[in-house]
C-alpha cells in the first residue's frame, strides 16, 4: 500500500485511543505502512543506564501507528482531508487536497 503521507506533514488521528489529536510526522516505516506522530500513541519504556543515557528509568516516547488511522491536515484550508494526485503541465506529479482542490506541495511525489 502506498503511503501518501510524508515526513513533517501535519496529520489528524481519526481512530483509536488518540482520536482527534494532531501532530507532525516524525518518521515513516513504509514497508509496514506505519508512521510515528509527535505526541501520539505515547508508551512507557524502561531504559537501563548506558554511555549515551547515564540516567536510567522510565521514559515516555511515541510508538508507530498505522498510516490508515491518520488523515493529512491541509495547509491551505486547515481541514483533515484525503490526498489525491495530479499531474502539472510540466509532467510533475503533485499531491492535492480533496476538499479545497489546492496543491499541497510543489516538490511533487
Amino acid at each position: 500500500m502506498t503511503v501518501r503521507l510524508k515526513k513533517n506533514d501535519r496529520v489528524k488521528i481519526i481512530s483509536g485511543k488518540d482520536k482527534g489529536k494532531e501532530g507532525k510526522i516524525i518518521r515513516r516505516i513504509p514497508e509496514r505502512d506505519l508512521i510515528v506522530v509527535e505526541g501520539v500513541n505515547m508508551v512507557s519504556r524502561h531504559v537501563r543506564p548506558s554511555q549515551n543515557n547515564p540516567q536510567a528509568g522510565i521514559i515516555k516516547q511515541e510508538a508507530p501507528v498505522y498510516a490508515s488511522k491518520a488523515m493529512l491536515v491541509c495547509p491551505r484550508c486547515g481541514k483533515a482531508t484525503r490526498v489525491g494526485a495530479r499531474f502539472l503541465e510540466d509532467g510533475k506529479k503533485v499531491r492535492v487536497c480533496k476538499k479545497c482542490n489546492e496543491i499541497i506541495d510543489e516538490k511533487g511525489l
